[in-house]
């Protein structure tokens, strides 16, 4: 029997039936950075009742899978994967999997119809849930919980414990959900309005990560520079540049980033917050999605391609030293090749530092998936080949003109192909290569002798 309970307990709490001391879990992220940090919270949850990471779900007592819903394939990798599941649920009956996430908000009853072996389904706000939802499926059977649009700042927990793959860098949320109605876009459908955190429970957290050790922080929601407006504090709002300025002022927080930004939300206030705050990086990630003005019309955006570039214009003249990345998707319906053109014309003006380009894929429940104009996919890729290529170009010249710099750069740890070789990051977010040991989390200064097409290399100076 499936119990569907939107957000609050259950009628009734069930008592728990096992201790968890010792069983093992293993967790699968799919998606964006607001879901690895989410993944970081139920790994720390389970942990906390005493649970111990598995190196592959066969292993597992308990299989979390943290879906994401924005890419057209995404079901068929779900239920894909949920497949091979079946077979080792069936070889260990007493496994427990769990479906969490963007696309078990959206479809929770359809999971649990068309996979009757999953235990729960979870949504995007009942991350702090996870425990006692395990124990109602032992008690009662498979249940599915996910929020709905009473949800108030008031629901969400301040902080939950983290596993962190990183000891020197954490991701902070500072809202959720989104108020834009980009018809492209289904993440208003699977987390709600937009919700921010109070500044003082913001700042506590990023003071509790600064005595564990962190040195860098990255701001996270779906549309970071409208944080506040929902917030009412002694008759004002606060606003995303005061926040900016008071996480700088953290003691040992040496480097503050934040994603993601919206292009008509972008104001000089924050601009300036970042220029006179030491530990905010040169950096901004600026998604375009178009360049075209009709197409970004469609897409609800809210500004065109020369708006765009004024904004971007305005960022650079207050930070001059700023690197730019952004978001371009290609084939959204209507398309034309002189809309493609527009696009490609606003990159080349814009020369963005990196860029992340997609195929444009129909969402259900968008309004752009009922839109005429629908493109052959044919076409979508070899626009997607010029548009990769002109991008891969401009990052090869920036990367270029850094040879001959000296920047501080924070390790990462060895790199994936040689242990000998260390990986580190600049301010601006570009990879460097340093041959040598050192430890994650070392900051140190390098010169930078030579570029190619997607990092660079330094030696220490």
């Amino acid at each position: 029997m499936t119990e569907s309970v939107l957000l609050g307990m259950p009628s009734r709490k069930p008592q728990r039936v096992a201790s968890r001391v010792g069983k093992s879990y293993f967790v699968r992220t799919y998606g964006c950075q607001m879901n690895e940090h989410d993944s970081e919270r139920i790994s720390g949850l389970l942990e906390s009742d005493g649970m111990v990471p598995a190196s592959a779900p066969e292993s597992a007592d308990v299989v979390i899978l943290n879906t994401c819903t924005i890419r057209e394939n995404a079901d068929m990798k779900l239920y894909g994967y949920l497949g091979s599941l079946k077979a080792v649920k069936d070889e260990h009956p007493g496994m427990q999997i769990l479906v969490g996430g963007c696309m078990a908000q959206r479809d929770r009853e359809a999971i649990l119809e068309r996979a009757g072996w999953v235990d729960v389904v979870f949504g995007t706000h009942n991350t702090h849930r996870v425990l006692d939802l395990l124990d109602h499926s032992e008690e009662w059977g498979p249940v599915a919980e996910v929020w709905d649009e009473t949800t108030s700042v008031e629901d969400m927990p301040s902080m939950l414990p983290a596993n962190r793959d990183s000891d020197h860098s954490a991701w902070v949320t500072i809202t959720i959900g989104c108020n834009n109605s980009c018809t492209f876009c289904i993440v208003p459908m699977v987390r709600g309005r937009e919700i921010s955190r109070r500044p003082s429970d913001i700042i506590n957290e990023v003071k509790q990560l600064a005595g564990e050790g962190v040195v860098e922080v990255t701001l996270l929601g779906q549309n970071v520079n409208s944080y506040g407006r929902d917030l009412d504090l002694n008759g004002r709002s606060p606003i995303f540049a005061d926040l900016l300025r008071r996480v700088g002022e953290v003691e040992g927080i040496r480097r503050i980033r934040y994603t993601s930004p919206h292009p008509k939300d972008i104001k000089e206030d924050v601009m300036y917050a970042m220029a006179e705050s030491a530990a905010v990086c040169e950096q901004l990630h600026f998604p375009l999605q178009s360049g075209s003005d009709s197409i970004l019309a469609a897409m609800h955006r809210g500004y065109n391609g020369e708006r765009f570039l004024e904004k971007l214009e305005m960022a650079r003249r207050i930070i001059p030293d700023l690197a730019v990345s952004t978001d371009i998707i290609v084939g959204f319906p209507g398309e034309t090749e002189q809309d493609f053109q527009d696009t490609l014309d606003v990159v080349a003006a814009a020369r963005f530092d990196s860029a992340f380009t997609f195929q444009y894929s129909p969402r259900p429940g968008t309004p752009a998936a009922t839109m005429p104009g629908h493109i052959e996919k044919a076409v979508i890729q070899e626009r997607f080949e010029r548009l990769v290529a002109l991008q891969n170009a401009i990052t090869f010249e920036k990367n270029m003109e850094q040879v001959g710099k000296t920047e501080e750069v924070l390790v990462e740890g060895p790199s994936k192909k040689n242990p000998l070789v260390a990986t580190a990051r600049t301010r601006g977010n570009r990879p460097v290569h340093v041959d040598g040991k050192f430890d994650a989390g070392r900051f140190m200064s390098v010169e930078i002798i030579r570029a190619a097409p997607h990092n660079l290399f330094g030696v220490v100076v």
